[in-house]
Order: C-alpha cells, then sequence, then structure tokens
C-alpha cells in the first residue's frame, strides 16, 4: 500500500475525539430528557405567544418584585427564569448559608451551607408570584434530594427562598399542589430569605455567553425548547402571562457542569 493510501494517525484521533464528545453529549441528552424517577402527567408553563428575542431595554419598572429560587445548577435557571415573560432580571448567586460572601469554590465543597440560587426580579403586573411557581416546579425534578441530575450536593438542593408570608402560602400552596403531578415526593425546601451574594462574574449570562459549550447544547438548550422558551431572553415590553400547556415528557434534572 502507498503511503498516500494509508490513513493519516492525527486524523484518525481527532475523528475519535470528535466520535467521543458526541457519545458523552448524548448520554448527557438521554438523562436531562429522561428521567424515570419523575413521572409529569399534568401541565408545563409556557408563554403564550413566543418570547421576544430583544434584550430588556430603559429603565426597569418602579414595581418590581423579588424571588429567589434554587433549582440546582444556576447557569441553568438563569437561561430559563430570564427567558420567561415578566421577569426582568435574573442573576446567579449563593444563599442560604453560615459564610459570608463565599466563593463558588468554598460553596462547591457543600461545607458552607449555601445552595446555588437565581434571585429574579419580576413585574407582578405581567407575571404573578404564583406564576413563577409554576415555573419553578417544572424547570427541575423537586423530588431528588440535594441532586439534579449529576450535580449532588447541598448546594444543589430544590429551594424556594421567600422573602414574606405572602410568598411563604403561596410557596406551601403551590407545593402541595404540585405534588400530584409527580410519583415521587416532593423534597423541596421553603425557606426565609437570607443574605444573597451574587456570584462571580463568569458565572453571570453563562448559556448567553457559552452557548456553543458542551453543557449548554446537552443540557440548557434541549430544556429550553422543552419549555417553549426562545433561545434570547425577553424583552422588558414582552407583555406575555404564562399560561400551561399539555406535556408528556417527565421533568428535566440537570446535568454535570
Amino acid at each position: 500500500m502507498s503511503h498516500q493510501a494509508m490513513l493519516n494517525p492525527a486524523h484518525v484521533r481527532t475523528a475519535l475525539s470528535w466520535l467521543a464528545a458526541a457519545i458523552l453529549a448524548g448520554a448527557f441528552a438521554f438523562v436531562y430528557l429522561y428521567n424515570p424517577s419523575t413521572v409529569m402527567s399534568a401541565t408545563s408553563p409556557t408563554p403564550a405567544n413566543p418570547a421576544s428575542s430583544a434584550q430588556k431595554k430603559g429603565p426597569p419598572p418602579a414595581n418590581l418584585e423579588t424571588a429567589i429560587f434554587a433549582t440546582g445548577c444556576f447557569w441553568c435557571s438563569q437561561a430559563v427564569l430570564e427567558r420567561i415573560p415578566g421577569v426582568w432580571e435574573a442573576t446567579c448567586g449563593y444563599t442560604g448559608g453560615n459564610v459570608t460572601n463565599p466563593s463558588y469554590q468554598q460553596v462547591c465543597t457543600g461545607k458552607t451551607g449555601h445552595a446555588e440560587a437565581t434571585q429574579v426580579r419580576f413585574d407582578p403586573k405581567v407575571i404573578s408570584y404564583e406564576e413563577l411557581l409554576d415555573w419553578f416546579w417544572h424547570m427541575h425534578d423537586p423530588t431528588t434530594l440535594n441532586r439534579q441530575g449529576y450535580d449532588e450536593g447541598t448546594q444543589y438542593r430544590s429551594a424556594i427562598f421567600y422573602f414574606n408570608d405572602a410568598q411563604r402560602v403561596a410557596a406551601e400552596k403551590s407545593k402541595t399542589a404540585a405534588q400530584k403531578d409527580f410519583k415521587d415526593k416532593i423534597v423541596t425546601e421553603i425557606t426565609k430569605a437570607t443574605a444573597f451574594y451574587v456570584a462571580e462574574d463568569y458565572h453571570q449570562e453563562y448559556f448567553n455567553n457559552n452557548s456553543s459549550q458542551g453543557y449548554c447544547q446537552a443540557i440548557i438548550s434541549p430544556k429550553l425548547a422543552k419549555l417553549k422558551l426562545t433561545l434570547a431572553p425577553t424583552s422588558a415590553g414582552t407583555a406575555v402571562k404564562a399560561s400551561p400547556a399539555a406535556t408528556s415528557a417527565a421533568t428535566p434534572a440537570a446535568g454535570t457542569k
């Protein structure tokens, strides 16, 4: 055989690397799209109309309210929440712990008590707190204790941090109502909000800045598609309330970062 016809070892290694990456991405997508521990039998909230692809512009409304949710990896949570019409801002951070201004590395040890969380500023004239809670139950698996997919530890726990009695009552009522949609028991904690520490800059807008990255492609993009959310954050002026739409798929769980 002539040397022209021989396979180039470098090309073979490159091809095998791409094949391995494709297999890994497929495995993550499978875990994300099919979670046998959870069966959704009811509805998943989706926008009544496609959200605008425009970025938020102009001054924020004067009546914005705040909510904090923990649904596992905050890269994924932020990407979902900021695309919901009526949500003005979604910020990644840490809360519920016992260390002041912790770093990501400290939180990852699981020793600070913090959860990766997303702080949401929303316009109650566009979307209510109760409607945000509907999104919360459908954007992650609230039945796995201290775990979402391959992300495991107390920092990945499912939690709702309330700011007042009205939010607490709404969260408890919503949790009770949501239980019928899940085969396993919901383990979401409902806790009074304490200090929220904004995460490092590189965590903010992670999906928007790294949408071609493997985790984003295998986990976040499919979740946005499943929830019928656009790939760009909603416009500040998009006044569309979420409304339930039938779904037969299992609630997705996050993958590993």
